[in-house]
Order: C-alpha cells, then structure tokens, then sequence
C-alpha cells in the first residue's frame, strides 16, 4: 500500500524541467544576462583610460579618485536616454518585427534560436575586448558588441538576418549607425580638437602661467567628466538592448522598471570593471 502511494505520489509530481522552473531556454536566457553584464565588466577596462588618461597623466587626478569619479558619471549618464538600447534591438540586425515583437520563426523551441544568437553576439564582444585589453590597444567596445551581433546574425539567419542600409527612407542600418558614425568620429572629434586647441593658446597668451596651469587642470577634470558623463548615456543603453532582445516582452512597450533594471545592472557591472581594468 506504501508502495502503490509512494509510485502514485511520484507519477503525479511535475519534474523539475515540467514545472517551468528550470528549462533549456530559462538557462540560455541567464547566460545572456550574466554574459551581458560580463561584457560590461569588460567594457569598464577601456573606458576609464579613454576617459580619465589625459587627467592622471597630468597629475590633475589621483588614479583611483579619477576612477570613482568616471564610475559615478557613468552610472548618472546610463538613465538619460534609451536611443541606444533602441539602435541595439532594432536597427542593426532583423531579429525583431516592426512592431518590436521577436521573429516568430526565432520563437520556436521557447526562443532557443533567439537567445543563443544575441549569446554568441556578446561572447564575440568580450573576446575583443579582452584581446586589445591584454594588448593594451585603445578600441570601440560599442563596435566590438555590433561586429558580434552582426555575425551571429549572419551565421544564423545568412546575410538577409542584418540590416545594412535601413527600409530606404533614410541612411540607416549597418552602414548609417555602425560604419559611418566609426569612421566620421576620429574625424570630427580631431577637428574640433585642433580649432578648439588653438583657440585656448590665442586666449591664454600672455596669461601668467600659474593662472593657465590652474585652469587647464580644471578643464581637464570637466572635460574628463563630460566624457565620462556621455559614455554613460552610449554604453549602458547597448547592454540594456541586449538584454531586453533576450526577453519575450518588446522593447518599445516593455514596462520601463525592466529597462531601468537592466540599466543598473549594467552600469554597476561595468563600474566594477573600471577599478581592476581602468588603470
């Protein structure tokens, strides 16, 4: 009589796997968010030098007080917009309708296929990070994070799996948002470098140099902030879509405490990665 209870418990107690608790999607699905917040972690290894290099190098900051400070800027600047984590989930790789839902075809099998391209996306993104940190070479993390979803785009669904120019209505795309932007930046960005520069010598000519020196320190620790600051608003919004690309609720419409817990996620990961890699 034991017995017959004992199997007759057994035959109606769901599984482990039947009960939802724990599925093959479920365990992809927490190695996308924890690989994200690696990439993060990683992230933080480069960002700091950008942002703090020119200040430390000067003696204007103290190492670890210039890393704090890029640390809390960056946390601020990572709930100042979302156009990013929009660009992330939509604009670069065809995973998504144009109402933001995933492809239904990527949803067969819980959403195996969906979650193991954006898994392979960002494992690429880490490995170059990784390689140019141990090669101390300075690189675009954000790049490093589309070449990956790119190519896990194209090894799952072929070349039509990314969008290169957009619908035709505008540059949009690969091209418009990834590939222009990396090669318009250096330019712009030492332009105006070189007319700014060579405003602040015909300004300061003439000024003591005890004046000058005090006021180049304090306009590197702003400078320094403000990129700290704009690195904020770019690089935790790319974890935030990856993540939000993993979860079945769209983007556009999902509930925004989901978007705001990626973000500190992602922000806190990649201020931890800023102290052991930044400097």
């Amino acid at each position: 009589m034991a017995a017959e209870l004992f199997r007759g418990g057994a035959a109606t107690r769901p599984s482990r796997r039947d009960d939802g608790l724990v599925t093959e999607t479920t365990v992809i699905l927490l190695l996308v968010v924890v690989t994200a917040l690696g990439f993060d972690f990683t992230n933080g290894f480069h960002d700091t030098a950008n942002a703090m290099a020119t200040s430390i190098a000067t003696g204007a900051l103290r190492p670890k007080v210039a890393v704090l400070l890029s640390a809390t800027l960056n946390l601020v600047g990572a709930f100042l917009s979302v156009e990013v984590a929009l660009t992330v989930t939509n604009a670069v790789i065809r995973i998504q309708n144009s109402d933001g839902t995933p492809k239904s075809e990527l949803l067969t099998g819980g959403g195996t296929a969906l979650l193991l391209i954006v898994l392979a996306g960002v494992i690429g993104g880490i490995l170059w990070n990784l390689l140019t940190w141990l090669l101390g070479l300075p690189s675009s993390s954000s790049h490093a994070l589309f070449g990956g979803l790119i190519g896990a785009a194209i090894a799952g669904l072929g070349w039509a799996g990314v969008d290169w120019t957009g619908d035709g209505s505008k540059l949009d795309g690969v091209v418009g948002k990834v590939v222009l932007p990396a090669v318009m930046s250096p330019v712009i960005a030492g332009t105006v470098a070189a007319a700014g520069t060579w405003l602040i010598y015909r300004i300061t000519v003439g000024v003591a140099t005890r004046f000058t020196d005090n006021g180049f320190r304090w306009g590197q620790i702003g400078s320094a902030s403000l990129v700290s600051l704009a690195h904020g608003t770019n690089d935790a919004q790319k974890t935030m879509g990856v993540i939000t690309l993993a979860l079945p609720c769209p983007p556009r419409t999902s509930p925004p405490g989901r978007s705001w817990a990626a973000a500190w996620g992602g922000r806190a990961r990649r201020c931890a990665g800023r102290s052991p890699g930044g400097w």
